[in-house]
């Protein structure tokens, strides 16, 4: 990873979203007969997939996290398995039993996760919507659509803790500590049990929490994935080959046997009220407000959100970041509204740029400061053949930011294979004299060849008061892999006037070149999973072709059995052009001029199979026009299910002809888990290059029932980090809140479904 690029990875709308429209419109409706007679034949399990039949039963099994209960019996268990990790297509070192029950309302699944030293199961993560790779788990991936793109995944570990979320497009994660966005929250029960031959566990899943409501001959993608911690092991069912995963939808396979269901629709109210007291610089203000989110099925994989005087206060806060570049940092979004189906809305336009980021609505770009919003509706799903998504968000003056409302229509057409073609439209208005509006539209596409060969393509134009040219973005990108290799290139090319207000963007004027190649054998070597090597070079001239930036980089990677790693940069190689002097910290500013420098990296993470575990790393070399040494140190210890503690320390140490200083980040972050359902976490943070360089944040959350929270919340600093370039300082907030949801289903919404649902 470079310090450059962390890549790891509509009123006056009219003259640009008719163009947008007219050039894909075609297409987006007629879709190639490959994928009707596809859908056609969706009876019948397609030639070569694995399936699984689900036995109908009266009454539900006990989910107690035991197999005990007699019904499970009748079922007919999943059991072929083969490793993805270590050997790809051999049999599983331990044996996985999974037995798929139903009832009119709920489908219910129990596994069986045998284990020859039961005593070596790692179970440590009581805490919900976390990932547990940390852990032994066991996933389970639901293609209630069927369209093999986009799926969701149901974690647990032999703890019976819960973790959820979605696979849209068959994309990974970008955390890479999980298979899938865990944006969205699903309610379901789970349990589970240790057991002198493993573990074992019981989920149900209604079937309003996955809003379906068709009821006859029911035809799902299925797919399961076993992992085993010390083993550090990969079982799948489907897709089990390296270059696939538990992502890979269109390779999951199908589940029969479902009909006769009157599931209703999903119809959940969740309101919310706060009290507490915020503090900002001098200012001191009571908090008490209530607001409540709405989120109904339309009809089947089509669903609609709605939020009124929305509240983030039990959001995750951001990690403090020091800004070695004159460029914007990237900081993934952490609000559930957002969260949600947010996939469906992504349109990436370069190595790190988005068409529509999120981060923009609701929080003040530059200080970092939460902007009220006063209500918002989406509603993302399936409709015919189309994928849909659409949002409208208005948030209210404060402070800086005056009013502005935010409409944002997102629709693809899925072509053959897990490939399409999609069109964007945004329109910001807002009530600033000075910027009163901004508007974005774009065509996308991905093309996918057997099935490890995908080409990307975009075209995206933005509307601002004052630009008439030169406000446009158009690249491609073409993906090649396999077990031994890893290719990739990417052209993109951004117009000086490009602007999308509500997305997110590194830099403008810029003709960007990259290649990346990376060779993994295996080599049989003892303890040695993998070595990769790898190579890349990024060019990056403006329009006028004034080279702007230069980087190419050679890195070694040995990965071993256990999830220990070693990442090394051998050598990474800058040029760098500075148009503007760049204030890196207090009154060391670096001036415009050419540069040239070169950094290495040495990296090492321990195994995981540990309740101990650390990561130690340290970059150095040069730094524009003088030196820079980087090292920082973080390790997370669990010594049991309840409490673990992790921290982290990094030390930039600068010694540049304008000013030689040093920079320290630290962070610890402590839980205690009372229950899977009570949990304490607190997080302290230093960052020396703020005036007060400690910030805090504590929370209490209890989970008394699904989908419904109490929290206590106390923090001081600042939640949200600015996306402005450099380090600007942070607005200093200090805040004490009481917040309780309550979920629920109003009973008439489910009489009037569950009447239209019967067949």
């Amino acid at each position: 990873m470079t310090p450059f690029r962390r890549w790891a990875r509509f009123r006056d709308s009219r003259r640009l979203l008719p163009l947008v429209c007219g050039l894909c419109l075609p297409v987006l409706l007629v879709g190639p007969r490959v994928l009707v007679a596809r859908q056609a034949a969706q009876g019948a399990p397609a030639e070569g997939l694995r399936a699984a039949e689900a036995v109908r039963v009266e009454r539900a099994p006990r989910l107690d996290g035991t197999l005990d209960d007699p019904l499970w019996q009748q079922a007919q268990p999943v059991t072929d398995f083969r490793q993805r990790e270590p050997h790809e297509r051999q049999a599983p070192t331990e044996k996985t039993e999974v037995r798929i029950l139903y009832t009119r309302r709920a489908v219910y699944f129990g596994v069986a996760c045998f284990d020859s030293s039961p005593r070596g199961i790692v179970a440590t993560e009581l805490r919900r919507d976390l990932p547990q790779n940390l852990d032994d788990y066991f996933e389970i991936l639901v293609d209630s659509r069927h369209d093999r793109r986009n799926a969701y995944v149901f974690q647990l570990n032999p703890l019976g803790t819960q973790s959820d979320g979605l696979i849209t497009e068959e994309k990974l994660s970008e955390d890479s500590l999980q298979d899938y966005d865990p944006g969205w929250d699903g309610v379901w029960t789970s349990a589970a049990r240790t057991t002198k031959a493993g573990w074992t566990a019981t989920v149900e899943i209604p079937f309003t929490t996955l809003n379906f409501a068709e009821s006859q001959d029911v035809v799902w993608g299925l797919n399961f994935k076993r992992f085993i911690r010390r083993k550090n092991e990969e079982d799948l069912w489907s897709a089990y080959l390296r270059v696939f995963g538990l992502a890979k939808v269109s390779e999951a396979g199908e589940l029969h046997g479902i009909t006769d269901i009157g599931s209703g629709r999903l119809f959940i109210v969740k309101p919310y009220a706060l009290g507490g007291v915020d503090s900002v610089s001098s200012s001191t203000n009571f908090l008490h407000s209530g607001g409540f989110d709405v989120k109904y099925g339309l009809r089947s994989n089509l669903i609609a959100n709605l939020t009124v005087n929305t509240d983030f206060a039990d959001s995750d806060v951001d990690q403090q970041e020091f800004n070695l570049t004159p460029f914007r940092l990237f900081f993934p979004e952490k609000r559930q509204f957002f969260l949600e189906n947010a996939s469906v809305f992504d349109f990436p336009t370069g190595l790190m740029d988005r068409l529509f980021f999120t981060r923009q609505i609701g929080i003040d770009p530059v200080t970092g400061q939460v902007v009220p919003i006063d209500a918002g509706a989406k509603v993302a799903g399936t409709l015919g053949k189309l994928d849909v998504g659409v949002l409208d968000v208005k948030t209210r003056a404060s402070g800086p930011n005056p009013f502005a409302n935010y409409g944002v229509v997102r629709v693809k057409r899925a072509l053959f294979g897990d490939s399409y073609i999609g069109v964007m439209g945004i329109d910001k208005e807002s009530g600033s004299a000075t910027d009163p509006y901004n508007r974005a539209g774009g065509v996308d596409a991905r093309l996918v060849f057997f099935k490890n060969l995908a080409l990307f393509g975009w075209a995206a134009r933005t509307k601002t008061p004052g630009f008439r040219s030169g406000d446009a973005d158009v690249g491609g990108r073409a993906d090649f892999q396999t077990n031994w290799m890893d290719f990739r290139v990417e052209k993109d090319k951004i117009g000086p006037n490009y602007n999308p207000e509500v997305g997110f963007l590194n830099r403008t004027d810029l003709q960007e070149t990259f290649v990346d190649l990376t060779l993994k054998p295996r080599p049989k070597i003892r303890g040695v999973r993998e070595l990769d090597f790898e190579g890349f070079i990024y060019h990056a001239p403006n329009t006028a072709k004034v080279l702007q930036t230069q980087e190419w980089q050679a890195t070694f990677r040995a990965l071993f059995n256990n999830g220990s790693y070693t990442d090394d940069d051998i050598v990474n190689v800058f040029t760098q052009l500075i148009t503007a002097p760049f204030n890196i910290y207090k009154s060391v500013v670096i001036p415009s001029g050419l540069y040239h420098f070169s950094r290495t990296q040495f990296t090492y993470g321990s195994g995981l199979d540990r309740r101990f575990t650390y990561n130690l790393f340290e970059r150095f070399g040069t730094y524009y026009n003088g030196h820079l040494n980087e090292a920082s140190v973080r390790f997370n210890y669990r010594p049991n299910a309840r409490f673990s503690v992790s921290s982290s320390q990094r030390w930039d140490r600068f010694r540049l002809p304008e000013g030689n200083f040093s920079i320290a980040l630290a962070g610890l972050q402590t839980n205690y888990s009372f229950s899977r359902f009570l949990t304490l976490s607190n997080l302290v943070q230093m960052d020396t290059a703020n005036r007060e360089a400690v910030s805090a944040n504590f929370r209490l959350r209890y989970n008394y029932r699904p989908d419904s929270d109490f929290f206590i919340i106390y923090n001081v600093g600042t939640r949200f980090a600015s996306l402005a370039v450099a380090n600007p300082q942070e607005l200093r907030e200090q805040r004490f809140a009481v917040k309780l949801t309550y979920s629920f289903s109003p009973r008439l919404g489910r009489k009037l479904s569950e009447k239209k649902a019967k067949p």
